[in-house]
């Protein structure tokens, strides 16, 4: 899976990259290394050379310097022609107008009612939904246990995704019969096994779906984001059908996908530490920290593409220059010791010190989802744990695949046994 850019291939492959595996084969070894490369590491994506973050503090500095930006004709690469749309990742940095590829006043319009519609309020006001989502998986998941010869059962097609999707559906008045349609084409986008020329096609038949979904909310306007997006504040400036194309179709990827790791990494975690998943249980810790270590350690998002560099920016011996891409890799980010201490790498609910980590990003691109994707995963897994208390891995812990994608932390399939 090489690049076809002889160019970007050429400067990779200068310097001694950590060389992104694009089917991750082994994630704890790669971050380990992308630590051990420092702060500011050089590595290597596809064939394409890029500059990565791996510390929590300079990725706090660098997440909030407007030198830094996500335009991408500002990065040099492109401006040269060595990228094109031929590069297997093009669509997650060149994925149309919309509240994550702009900046300053731009970024801030665009993101305006996003933030509007997910208030501590409506979060509120809609947890009854998804206690009921919740409820409705649960039961499907005890259905598929009982038909199952053998009592294995995937936790993440049942259960895990579906959930997430239904949930930021109802959010943006998507039809619960299209979620089967939408979730199929997010998974073939993001993995490395589809061919780019399919990758493309996806993004094409998504802004036709997204097209008529706004069309629709236009002619007929009800209570969703979709509706709210289309509708300009009084004296406002409308947002253009792109622009609210372009922040569907990355807010329905980033508002599922991201859950969807939450969900099963934090399972995993408490899985292969009974004493801990014991002390939730028994009500000593609550499901708050299980999610923020789970957050801080197995990180959803691995690495974050992609800003831009303005001018020359010096970050202590280093220098980032101009016209270079900077990915913020989370999951390195997550397992800084200098921020979390020598045991980084440990799992601990029991941390004596609060956990802080940056998961959901810093500064004006912080996730407007966050809080969200909080509040599903704290009643999916006290509703999922509450339900089967017994529940297990139904295979070995080192037999749990990662999907190929080089950004989301996902599994494959995660097989588990419903009853102790």
């Amino acid at each position: 899976m090489n690049c076809p850019h002889a160019a970007a291939r050429d400067a990779a492959s200068n310097g001694g990259a950590v060389v992104i595996d694009p089917m991750v084969q082994d994630l704890d070894a790669e971050t380990a290394r992308l630590r051990d490369a420092g702060p500011l590491a050089r590595i290597e994506l596809l064939g394409v050379p890029a500059l990565t973050v791996t510390r929590h503090a300079l990725a706090r500095q660098l997440l909030v310097d407007p030198r830094l930006v996500k335009d991408l004709d500002a990065w040099g690469l492109w401006q040269r022609g060595e990228v094109t749309h031929e590069w297997p990742l093009i669509g997650m940095i060149d994925a149309g107008r919309s509240m994550f590829t702009v900046d300053g006043a731009e970024h801030r319009r665009l993101r305006t009612k996003t933030s509007q519609a997910l208030t501590p309020r409506r979060l509120e006001e809609i947890r009854p939904a998804i206690e009921k989502f919740t409820g409705e998986l649960l039961d499907a998941l005890a259905e598929e246990g009982e038909k199952s010869e053998d009592g294995v059962v995937d936790l993440k097609s049942v259960f895990a995704q579906p959930l997430p999707m239904r949930v930021v559906g109802m959010l943006m008045g998507v039809d619960e019969a299209e979620h089967p349609m939408l979730m199929k084409r997010y998974k073939a986008f993001f993995s490395m096994l589809t061919p780019q020329e399919e990758r493309l096609a996806l993004l094409a038949e998504l802004d036709v779906f997204y097209a008529a979904l706004v069309r629709e909310k236009t002619a007929r306007p009800t209570d969703d984001l979709t509706s709210a997006l289309i509708l300009a504040e009084e004296g406002g400036e409308p947002l253009t059908e792109e622009e609210v194309v372009g922040n569907l179709k990355a807010m329905v990827a980033a508002g599922h996908e991201t859950t969807i790791g939450l969900i099963l990494n934090a399972v995993r975690a408490l899985l292969t530490h009974p004493d801990q998943l014991r002390k939730v249980l028994d009500g000593e810790i609550p499901w708050e920290t299980v999610i923020e270590e789970t957050l801080r350690w197995d990180t959803p998002t691995t690495h974050l593409l992609m800003r831009f560099a303005t001018e020359d920016i010096q970050v202590g011996d280093d220098v980032i220059a101009k016209g270079e891409g900077v990915v913020i890799s989370y999951r390195a980010i997550g397992r800084d010791i200098e921020q979390h201490g020598t045991d980084a790498d440990a799992f601990d609910i029991t941390r004596p010190s609060p956990i802080r980590h940056m998961t959901f990003g810093h500064g004006p691109h912080i996730c407007p989802g966050a809080a969200l994707s909080r509040v599903e995963a704290r009643i999916a897994l006290s509703a999922l744990f509450g339900r089967f208390p017994g529940l297990r891995a139904a295979v070995a812990d080192d037999e749990i695949r990662k999907l190929p994608v080089m950004t989301q932390n996902d599994m494959a399939a995660f097989p588990v046994l419903l009853h102790g």
